[in-house]
């Protein structure tokens, strides 16, 4: 199979143009800057800019599906002075102008990564976000995000090019950076984390789990025009992930039992809200709709997730 990646020099898109050519498919690998680490035999293309005219005719030509995984990504704090512009033109507008030249090009399915985000951004005890939901998206990131879906899927009924959204909660595994990261090193060093008596429930995705779920989509007779959830199948605390991720680094966590209303007063009063509504807050995914219909699970469990994961920050700390 023929398969363009956009973002291929991210963190899902290098896993997933490593997996593809592993696999036998034909991959070319869209970037803007940084190659990152690809195979040789893979066609890399670097395009400089992406967007709203963009030309991408020379690269879409003969492919069968493209997979996007280019985005302008959420940050914590965004100095735009206006973050939902700046958000659209990348997520919205540029997604959009790429999709429209693929359809034109003959690509028979396009593969949109969006975001959980698109939901909203916690869950309540007993109601789990799914597939079909009314959409709530509370932030400029999540708003574009559901705007382009919104504009996919107008143009898939106008062109008959299939398009497939898959919506990720927190994604990790090997080269994860930013607050997984983080959390990895503190208790990497063991540092005393006031983390200990959080009984939340966050779903989160091991990145083969979502490299798998994104392959069976780009062939998958079912997935056309539909949106999907993916996790791991098991959700944890923030707790639990703390300690089940020190079991993985080998390095018991050093976790107090701060009461989370005292966390998320601390958190305010330094500014930090969103830091605690992630920390405390609930954020659960149904992928039963993805599990039926494609007749799929995910292949990884949480703890092999964890430990592939530890793996690799071991090995990034001693080379």
């Amino acid at each position: 199979m023929k398969v363009m990646v956009t973002g291929a020099s991210g963190f899902v898109g290098r896993a997933l143009v490593n997996h593809l050519h592993e696999t036998g498919h034909e991959v070319t690998a869209i970037v803007r800057k940084n190659i990152g680490n690809l195979p040789k035999a893979v066609l890399v293309a670097n395009i400089g800019s992406f967007a709203s005219d963009t030309d991408w005719q020379s690269v879409l030509d003969n492919q069968q599906v493209v997979i996007h995984t280019a985005a302008r990504v959420h940050v914590m704090n965004d100095h735009e002075v206006d973050p939902l512009e700046a958000f659209r033109k990348v997520n919205v507008d540029a997604t959009l102008n790429l999709a429209r030249q693929a359809a034109l090009a003959g690509v028979k399915r396009f593969i949109f990564i969006s975001s959980i985000k698109v939901n909203g951004e916690k869950t309540v005890a007993g109601q789990l976000f799914h597939a079909d939901d009314v959409s709530l998206p509370q932030d400029a990131y999540g708003v574009s995000k559901h705007e382009a879906e919104t504009g996919l899927r107008i143009l898939a009924a106008e062109t008959g090019m299939d398009v497939v959204i898959i919506r990720p909660p927190l994604v990790y595994g090997s080269g994860v950076k930013a607050n997984f990261y983080s959390m990895m090193r503190w208790l990497n060093y063991r540092v005393p984390l006031p983390l200990g008596a959080i009984n939340n429930k966050r779903s989160l995705v091991f990145i083969d789990n979502l490299i798998d779920l994104i392959v069976t989509c780009s062939y998958h007779p079912l997935a056309a025009n539909q949106t999907f959830l993916v996790s791991d199948g098991e959700d944890l605390s923030t707790t639990d992930l703390l300690q089940r991720m020190g079991i993985a680094l080998s390095k018991s966590a050093l976790l107090l039992p701060v009461p989370v209303v005292f966390l998320q007063l601390a958190a305010k009063i330094l500014g930090k809200g969103d830091v605690a509504q992630r920390l405390c807050d609930s954020l659960q995914v149904d992928i039963t709709k993805t599990q039926k219909l494609l007749n799929w699970s995910p292949p990884v469990s949480v703890d092999e997730g964890l430990y592939k994961t530890a793996q690799s920050f071991h090995h990034e700390k001693t080379i």
